[in-house]
């Protein structure tokens, strides 16, 4: 297969977790005669600095017209001032916006070999396999805001919208998924408070009782699913919800297996590329220390070429790469609790010896 890549490392910890998934992506190409075209933009932080803009056009026209796209990260202190004009995050909620990523994947699977990393007791861990699918490009993050004066007194307001629409694409990718799964799928809404809940719940329900009504389909309040997630995650398998509701909760759910050094995510939409990135921040306390765990990077980039590029077997093979690295004892500082840590190249090279 042909495929033209981008890489957009970012700010932070980025280009060094970067660095090690691209390493694995050309593995990979070489082993099973792939041919791989990779190109590298900025974004975030660092295209800022470069051209005050946290999404340059020089950055996005690629984007538009690649097969996958990989990030690793944007933000960091330097560029945190309340009152700059621009932010490195505007970066992420544009390219989201341009490219039409409405769907965001995040799995959340425990590995064995680091059950007890969770803060969570095994007994509550073991087993869990959820799959959250967030809205992405919809709700209060993209609603209108306002600052106003009322009463004398400043007053802020950002606005909740979602359109049917908008809503039943993003369950039916939700539904598709629990089809190839274990065919129950959860949705989530405060729809005992919310107008825009309660439009989101009547849609929901429509889809799937038209077009996936051999799905084993439940509904919960977010803030009882904040609970479930802690008590009974088993339970779960496929959750859809908005894009507020989504961000914490997945957040909250990716504590489950003990490290955000070890989740991935993919962000999905009708047409065109696919954007995949770890759900860890830039973490600018560590960057440039050569600590930083990139595990969840090279399973994005196995996410990849699992959505984007339909190499099931490749992707595969990632997975179980990683999977063995844990299980033979290798740990980056996150996730060593006390005991010998590697650093990311070596921990990179590990994986490429996996493979």
């Amino acid at each position: 297969m042909r495929a033209n890549l981008v890489l957009l490392p970012g700010d932070g910890i980025g280009p060094e977790i970067v660095a090690e998934a691209e390493k694995v992506l050309r593995h990979i190409a070489s082993e099973h005669g792939h041919d791989f075209e990779f190109t590298t933009g900025e974004i975030g932080g660092c295209a800022i600095d470069a051209y005050g803009d946290p999404l340059p056009d020089k950055t996005l026209d690629p984007c538009r017209n690649a097969d996958g796209i990989l990030l690793g990260a944007v933000g960091g202190p330097k560029w945190d001032d309340p009152n700059a004009k621009t932010r490195p995050e505007v970066g992420l909620l544009k390219i989201r916006k341009e490219l039409g990523l409405f769907a965001n994947l995040r799995p959340i699977k425990p590995y064995s070999a680091l059950i007890d990393a969770s803060p969570l007791k095994r007994s509550i861990i073991e087993g869990v396999d959820i799959l959250f699918v967030r809205e992405l490009t919809g709700g209060i993050y993209f609603g209108a805001s306002r600052t106003e004066q009322i009463d004398g007194e400043e007053a802020a307001t950002n606005e909740m919208t979602y359109r049917v629409s908008e809503v039943e694409r993003v369950v039916r990718v939700a539904a598709r998924a629990a089809q190839t799964r274990r065919q129950h799928l959860t949705s989530v809404d405060k729809a005992n408070v919310l107008e825009v809940s309660r439009l989101w719940r009547r849609t929901a329900k429509s889809v799937v009782d038209k077009e996936f009504s051999e799905l084993n389909y439940d509904v919960v309040l977010v803030d009882a699913m904040a609970m479930h997630l802690i008590s009974r995650p088993r339970d779960f398998d496929v959750v859809v919800t908005g894009n507020l509701f989504g961000d914490i909760l997945t957040d909250e759910g990716s504590m489950l297996p003990g490290s955000l050094g070890l989740l991935p995510s993919a962000s999905l939409g009708e047409d065109g590329p696919g954007l995949y990135e770890p759900i860890h921040g830039s973490a600018p306390d560590i960057a440039g220390k050569g600590i930083a765990n990139p595990l969840a990077t090279i399973l994005a980039a196995a996410m990849m070429l699992r959505h984007s590029l339909g190499l099931q077997t490749e992707a595969d093979q990632i997975d179980a790469a990683v999977e063995k690295v844990l299980n033979d004892g290798h740990r980056t500082k996150d996730i060593a609790a006390g005991g010998s840590a590697i650093n990311t190249t070596q921990m990179g090279e590990e994986v490429l010896k996996a493979l």
